[in-house]
């Protein structure tokens, strides 16, 4: 990242808005925001590849699923945070990976700038690309701050994206899973 480039940005701004970015609240802001974007685009330095690399060997070729898993991203259009919940649920193809690994895999494409539709399709081909699987689904289910905040204004409304691939895109009976395993507490 550019820290030059993105502390005059936010300068830029301050001063645009008629901001006096040498008012005392406002002496850091650049640098905070620096490292704010640090932190929060920080996908751009990973590789999922990487987090799946670690895998387990396993003749069990029934579903795994992690859901409930929260994650934060930012809307390319307007750069404001949208927020939620994943569900990803696989059939293994001979190995598994470690389950922190999975929501490891969502926070590397999460952590950019985003659509919240490609970043449930990363998800679900990064995972088709890395295990070989028999098949892959991810649903996502997220509030979008451009929609709560500014422009129609409808706090609590979701988007919800699903992707499917393999057996989940060709076979009724995994997606009917998936769903049954969803709901169940």
């Amino acid at each position: 990242m550019d820290k030059e480039k993105i502390t005059q940005g936010v300068r830029l701004i301050l001063e645009g808005i008629g901001e006096d970015v040498q008012r005392e609240g406002l002496l850091e802001t650049p640098e905070r925001i620096y490292r704010m974007y640090e932190e929060l685009v920080a996908g751009y330095q990973e590789q999922a590849s990487l987090h799946l690399r670690k895998r387990f060997h396993t003749d069990q070729n029934d579903m795994v699923m992690e859901k409930g898993i929260p994650f934060y991203s930012f809307c390319e259009h307007h750069m404001l945070p949208f927020y939620g919940t994943a569900a990803i649920a696989y059939v293994p193809n001979g190995e598994v990976v470690g389950l922190s690994k999975i929501a490891r895999t969502l926070e590397v494409y999460a952590k950019r700038l985003q659509l919240q539709e490609r970043l449930t399709a990363q998800v679900a081909d990064a995972f088709m690309r890395e295990l070989q699987l028999k098949g892959v689904m991810v649903r996502i289910e997220a509030e979008h701050m451009c929609m709560t905040m500014r422009g129609i204004r409808k706090p609590g409304a979701k988007t919800v994206t699903v992707v499917t691939r393999g057996v989940f895109a060709e076979e009724e009976k995994w997606q009917n899973q998936f769903y049954w395993m969803l709901e169940r507490r």
